[in-house]
């Protein structure tokens, strides 16, 4: 399986699953299963699959994966599967009834079924689906007070309602605004603005049980620039409300297009690309720093150790102990195909070993030479 960025990988609760993304030769339709316990991984089956695309969303169901949506040379994509990693086989999701094609969206895992949200970009959408693997069909979503159209945004699932936040589109740039679905109602409820996160996109949210942690991402201004935060806010979906995350201590730097992911008691953040001035330039970098940050205490603490190289556009997966990542580019269009792992701190200490351990690339041949 070849490097790649704009990928997407979902934990099975044994193993990840990587699929699609963009290779730097082109767009892919493969990939692999890796299993953290032999170091070693497997490739997926290509028969059946979807197109090649990147900038789709990909959900864990309990027993599959479900592919959907993304981009190709032929547009935007309201295709996708399900891929059963017990069989290695793929089965295509309905296109009846199925929302516009789109990427840059989100979607989330109910528990039983699949919501898909926004995105689209050309123009940014308001619309969505929810997606019933059982029965192989689609239903839409009310638009009735939904957020307004964007792309880029978030979503998680809390159990009983997916909240949207952040993201871009066209006609009011970044938003600060998002919004709350209940699927039992079909009905949209907006989430407050007051004492919210700057509008942002490329940003990251995790839901911790009870809130929503939302951190980083930027007013992206490309070559011009743009403002890149480290910053964030807790919502707390009950009361409706905002709390501001702290940027003192041990906090990462601003960035965008990096990774996080809730381990229990905390978010663990790594990677991506920030921009900043200096020597009245601005210069763009990509970053292999993170931090661990603890929503009890408003506090954080850096990652450390042996890191993998600087990337972006990578992804990582939470395994119940340790953090994997893979992929990603380190500059545009070349790719990097090493996972690495990094368990979290505990009561101080690490756990046994170096906090970051490089994973085997083995069947994951380099996209160009990994800088040194």
């Amino acid at each position: 399986m070849s490097g790649r960025a704009s990928h997407t990988a979902v934990w099975t609760g044994t193993r990840m699953i990587i699929w699609g993304g963009d290779s730097g030769d082109g767009l892919t339709n493969d990939g692999g299963i890796y299993d953290p316990a032999t170091d070693t991984w497997t490739a997926l089956s290509s028969t059946g699959a979807p197109t090649p695309r990147s900038g789709n969303t990909t959900v864990w169901t309990g027993t599959k994966m479900i592919v959907w949506g993304g981009r190709n040379d032929d547009g935007d994509l309201n295709t996708g599967g399900i891929y059963d990693p017990a069989a290695d086989t793929w089965t295509a999701t309905s296109i009846v009834g199925a929302p516009d094609g789109r990427y840059r969206h989100t979607a989330v895992w109910t528990g039983t079924r699949m919501i898909v949200w926004g995105g689209g970009v050309f123009p940014p959408l308001d619309s969505g689906g929810i997606y019933d693997p059982a029965t192989n069909t689609w239903t839409a979503i009310s638009t009735t007070g939904a957020p307004t159209p964007r792309f880029d945004q978030t979503a998680v699932w809390s159990g009983t309602k997916m909240v949207v936040w952040g993201g871009q589109s066209w006609d009011d740039g970044h938003l600060d605004s998002g919004g709350i679905y209940d699927p039992a109602a079909d009905t949209w409820t907006a989430t407050s603005t007051a004492g919210t996160p700057a509008g942002r996109s490329g940003h990251t949210a995790v839901w911790t049980g009870t809130r929503m942690v939302v951190w980083g991402g930027a007013v992206y201004g490309g070559q011009a620039g743009g403002s890149y935060f480290n910053s964030g806010g807790i919502y707390d979906l009950a009361s409706d409300s905002w709390t501001t995350t702290s940027t003192a201590g041990a906090a990462p730097t601003s960035r965008y297009q990096h990774t996080a992911v809730w381990s229990g008691p905390k978010m663990i953040v790594w990677g991506g690309f920030q921009g900043y001035s200096q020597g009245g330039a601005f210069v763009q970098a990509y970053v292999n720093s993170g931090g661990l940050y603890d929503p009890a205490t408003d506090s954080w603490v850096s990652t450390a150790g042996m890191v993998p190289t600087a990337r972006y556009l990578h992804t990582a997966v939470w395994t119940g102990a340790r953090v994997i990542v893979w992929g990603g580019a380190p500059t545009p269009r070349r790719a990097i195909p090493v996972a690495s792992t990094i368990p979290p701190r505990i009561a101080g200490r690490r756990r046994r070993g170096r906090e970051w351990r490089p994973r085997a690339a083995v069947d994951t041949p380099q996209c160009g030479r990994e800088p040194g």
